[in-house]
């Protein structure tokens, strides 16, 4: 089984490697510091393009799967699914990222898990 970084160690080398490659990265919500799950709002220039969420796979591996609204969402349709997200797990992490190249960033993210 894989071990897993802490969910704010995590959150922090996200932003920072987001910032690296000249986008933008903010927490809208902190989760439980160590164990949250860090869910990850991705946008190219201010357009969604999709939500990512760590989870824990059947090998025991983590990896990031697709989930929410998709590509083209409002942000109204963001927002409230969101806040239902955050209802059902208060520990959780929301991470806004606008990345220069959403495509790519989504790709090499959930390949490399």
């Amino acid at each position: 089984m894989e071990t897993r970084l802490p969910a704010h160690v995590e959150a922090s080398g996200l932003l920072r490697q987001v910032e690296a490659t000249g986008g933008f990265g903010t927490v809208l919500k902190k989760g439980d510091a160590d164990r949250g799950v860090l869910i990850l709002l991705v946008a190219g220039r201010g357009s969604h393009f999709a939500c990512l969420e760590r989870t824990l796979g059947p090998d025991g591996r983590y990896t990031w799967l697709k989930v929410g609204p998709i590509a083209g969402s409002t942000a109204a349709d963001l927002d409230e699914w969101s806040k239902k997200r955050v209802r059902f797990d208060e520990d959780l992490w929301l991470i806004e990222l606008d990345v220069v190249d959403p495509e790519r960033f989504i790709a090499e993210t959930t390949l490399g898990g």
